[in-house]
């Protein structure tokens, strides 16, 4: 055994190696105790039909029968239009079409709590942060299929 401690750095510029060896690390070491692996990234992306810019949309992954919300924006122009509601549909469909039972995602207070309520998606939890009187509001919901014909 090796008597010489790993050298430990604090940083707030993530290595891509360093995250690749760990996320693999991970990653292994929970295929080798599920066994298997099905994690994959998934996005509903929003772009300029005249420019093909993109403009917004989600970006999260699936694994274990569970879809993870990671990141949702849309210009303000784009908001109360239906385009947010629709791309949550797709990314929650995308998820049913993968096996995933239960979806999860976190905001903050003042994003978007309520657009996630009027989806069907409940809190689960809450923890302060800053600025004051700000919080991270932690959300799950449950992906039942969808009815036959269904319209989101």
């Amino acid at each position: 055994m090796n008597d010489v401690s790993p050298e430990l750095i604090v940083t707030d510029e993530v290595d891509a190696h360093a995250a690749q060896i760990i996320g693999a690390g991970l990653d292994g070491f929970n295929d080798e105790v599920v066994g298997y692996g099905d994690r994959r990234p998934l996005a509903v992306v929003a772009k300029d039909p005249s420019s093909g810019e993109v403009l917004g949309g989600a970006i999260g992954r699936s694994s274990l029968g569970l879809l993870f919300l990671e990141l949702f924006f849309l210009p303000a122009q784009h908001r109360g239009s239906g385009l947010g509601s629709r791309i949550l549909a797709m990314f929650e469909d995308a998820g049913r079409q993968r096996g995933c039972r239960s979806a999860v995602l976190y905001t903050i207070s003042f994003q978007a709590p309520k657009f996630y309520e009027r989806h069907g998606w409940r809190a689960f939890g809450e923890v302060p942060c800053d600025p004051p009187g700000t919080s991270r509001i932690f959300m799950s919901k449950t992906l039942a299929p969808r009815a036959s014909g269904a319209q989101a």
